[in-house]
């Protein structure tokens, strides 16, 4: 059994604490599963605007964990989620609270898939403070700073025909406030009293202003939200070719609103093509602004605020945790640990597991290297963002069922006969979210010699793994054909041998253990 692997490993590093006191101790226990507030107060930058979500929230029934934190991230307007699964009163007391990383475009599901098939609950069983990281744009973690405003103005836009049948004797200041509107409200104010002396041309006039007012407000706004990214950094390293063509835009749009050229008559005609192109820009401007990062960002910013929070929650003697990463989140750990030898800092890690996770691709025969040509053409077209959890529900059924069109794609996930059908379905429907192309253009640097490299393409993550001082559990499946061993194993060879352990599980005659096998399979 894999758990029990990791257990052993653990109970090495982190025995259990020594309690002469033991029902005591439970009693202790018992009333800090009842605490909801931190054990004192949070002051590192990154905690700002904390809270553990309560289970009436909306988003806190997702949740399965006994608690559901959210931590704000420096510099950033994200809010990462953190399940919580408390240890049990029954089990040894630890030294250490363990971290769950999860791999790329997943949530924190494929840790917790059901009760009797959970691996955060397994290991909160035996004693361990367990929280689950979903790093940015992953599960529950939310963006804070959201476009929610603008989204509402275009959803108001979309429904004009209802606001332009409103009382037409209401005040039309509120419709001219927006920058840069203050002529075209003056103007429609003096218009009102030639309107009244002109019948029924009133209201067809009024109506047509007011469209036209309406529509400048949308369109401001939008110019000054992109005025303020081009002003900013938020674009700063992305392709010209997106600058550019939000800088084109906001240049007709200025010239829209200045010159006046669109007029009422025109925009009453074409009012359903305009909204459609409005909210298909709003869309597309969301994308570009919302997912744009990469691995970089998880590791320097993501990961240390996460591991901060945990520290202040739990408090360890050491002020240092366990942490068990499967695929990318095992990448992340390596990552961690090179980079921290690099810069001389301690990377407050005790102890690593990785599950399935390489530095280095390039000595195996992943299956990820099929995707490797659709690289250039993703970044040729400046694609920012790949579906995955869509592409996975919409691939599902014909992977599943028949005529089985793209049943190999099952293989990649599960071995045979060694996940429940219900939970496989629950994993590839609920496990899979959307990331930004440039994460995963950065990833697949892994192909390349020298394996995965920063964002600059300058610094490589393996080259510094071999000066760590932290013990490490490597676990490869012997049919994962993502991450097969020899991939694994490419990276565990740079650990110095005294501090590392590798573990391939499978047997020649089964059962077999694929990508996914290695945190929901049946046996773990």
């Amino acid at each position: 059994m894999l758990l029990n692997h990791i257990g052993a490993g653990f109970y090495w590093i982190d025995p259990p604490r020594p309690d002469p006191k033991r029902q005591t101790r439970i009693l202790s226990s018992s009333l800090n599963r009842r605490r909801a507030s931190p054990p004192f107060p949070a002051r590192h930058a990154a905690f700002h605007g904390v809270r553990m979500e309560k289970k009436g929230d909306k988003r806190r029934s997702i949740c399965t964990a006994d608690e559901l934190h959210r931590v704000a991230v420096s510099n950033s307007d994200w809010k990462l989620a953190l399940w919580r699964y408390r240890p049990s009163p029954e089990a040894p007391s630890r030294n250490h609270p363990l971290l769950l990383l999860s791999g790329v475009a997943t949530n924190a599901i494929g840790y917790d898939l059901s009760p009797e098939s959970s691996f955060a609950r397994y290991m909160s069983a035996q004693g361990f403070d367990t929280w689950i990281l979903e790093v940015r744009g992953a599960g529950l973690s939310t963006l804070g700073d959201s476009l929610e405003e603008d989204e509402e103005c275009l959803k108001n836009f979309s429904k004009i025909d209802s606001v332009i049948n409103d009382d037409i004797g209401e005040s039309s200041a509120s419709s001219a406030t927006a920058v840069g509107l203050e002529n075209l409200g003056a103007s429609f104010v003096s218009e009102v009293p030639h309107m009244k002396r002109r019948g029924s041309e009133v209201v067809t006039k009024y109506k047509e202003m007011r469209l036209t007012t309406r529509f400048m407000e949308v369109l401001t706004r939008i110019s000054e939200r992109l005025a303020g990214f081009l002003n900013g950094d938020l674009l700063e390293g992305q392709n010209s070719a997106i600058a550019g063509q939000i800088k084109d835009f906001n240049r007709r749009l200025r010239g829209m609103i200045e010159g006046q050229r669109l007029f009422p008559a025109q925009i009453l005609e074409l009012q359903d093509r305009l909204s459609a192109t409005l909210e298909e820009f709003q869309k597309q401007l969301e994308l570009m602004v919302k997912y744009d990062w990469d691995f970089d960002h998880y590791l320097e910013e993501d990961l240390p605020a996460a591991m901060e929070y945990i520290r202040a929650q739990c408090q360890p003697r050491d002020g240092k945790l366990l942490a068990i990463g499967h695929s990318m989140g095992g990448i992340l750990l390596y990552a961690k640990l090179s980079s921290c030898c690099f810069d001389g800092k301690d990377s407050g890690l005790a102890s690593v597991v990785t599950l399935a996770s390489s530095l280095d691709y390039t000595p195996s025969r992943s299956s990820l290297k099929l995707l490797l040509p659709l690289a250039e053409p993703t970044r040729a077209l400046n694609i920012p963002v790949i579906p995955v959890g869509p592409l996975m529900a919409t691939v599902h059924p014909l992977a599943s069922y028949p005529p089985y069109v793209f049943s190999w794609l099952n293989s990649q996930i599960s071995a045979q006969d060694m996940m429940d059908q219900n939970l496989f379905e629950k994993l590839v429907l609920n496990n899979f979210d959307t990331v930004p192309s440039k994460l995963l253009l950065q990833l697949s640097s892994v192909f390349q010699k020298g394996g995965l490299r920063d964002r600059s393409g300058t610094f490589f993550y393996k080259d510094h793994l071999h000066k760590s001082n932290v013990p490490v559990l490597a676990i490869a499946g012997d049919r994962d054909l993502i991450c097969p061993p020899e991939a694994v194993y490419e990276t565990v060879k740079l650990i110095p041998e005294e501090l590392v352990t590798y573990k391939v599980f499978g047997e020649p005659g089964g059962p077999h253990y694929a990508h996914y096998d290695l945190v929901g399979g049946r046996l773990v």
